[in-house]
């Protein structure tokens, strides 16, 4: 038999202030804890972001200094071809007894021009794959960016949430944080 006393235990007292006010506490709890999580994977993505960036920035400037290296390459190359043509020319106007000496200018000249342009090819073949490298590095920084920007945004819709108490921002603010997250992974792997 019962005697129509009950005794109300913690969690029964949870359940009715739960559904008395909507779970307003645990929906609390809830972006909190979504929040904390998003603004940790948040701060890591705006971490690879910077570093990409920054190595970016160094491979754009290692492509420069090879840029500068092959142009002085070249520049040395034509001063050779220079001094060759003159001592090929100089074959036509001087005395025959110092034809032997110019000769051997002329191919010493041309000689020497076949390694300084080789070094300019390999300079500009370096060159053009620090170019490439910091191509690929500013594309995997704008998806860090695009993460990050995402993950930001989720974090305001948290809060916007939890000032109005509308369910529908927290799924939301979900949707936004599974993108930027997403985001996140796609730059991963391209890392």
């Amino acid at each position: 038999m019962t005697s129509g006393f009950h005794v109300h235990g913690p969690h029964d007292h949870e359940l009715e202030h739960a559904a008395q006010h909507g779970g307003s506490e645990s929906m609390a709890g809830q972006l909190a804890v979504i929040t904390a999580v998003l603004a940790t994977i948040g701060a890591i993505c705006s971490y690879m972001g910077g570093a990409t960036q920054a190595d970016a920035a160094l491979a754009k400037n290692d492509a420069a200094i090879r840029k500068t290296e092959a142009s002085d390459q070249w520049n040395f190359y034509q001063a050779k071809n220079q001094r060759q043509a003159i001592a090929e020319f100089a074959l036509d106007v001087v005395p025959a007894d110092k034809r032997e000496t110019y000769q051997k200018n002329a191919e010493r000249y041309k000689a020497d021009k076949e390694p300084i342009m080789a070094k300019a090819r390999e300079l500009e073949a370096e060159a053009k794959a620090f170019d490439e490298k910091s191509e690929k590095l500013m594309h995997e920084h704008h998806r860090w960016a695009e993460a990050t920007t995402l993950l930001q945004v989720a974090i305001a819709l948290a809060a916007i949430a939890l000032l109005t108490r509308r369910r529908w921002l927290e799924w939301g603010t979900l949707a936004v944080a599974a993108v930027g997250v997403a985001t996140g992974v796609v730059a991963f792997l391209h890392h």
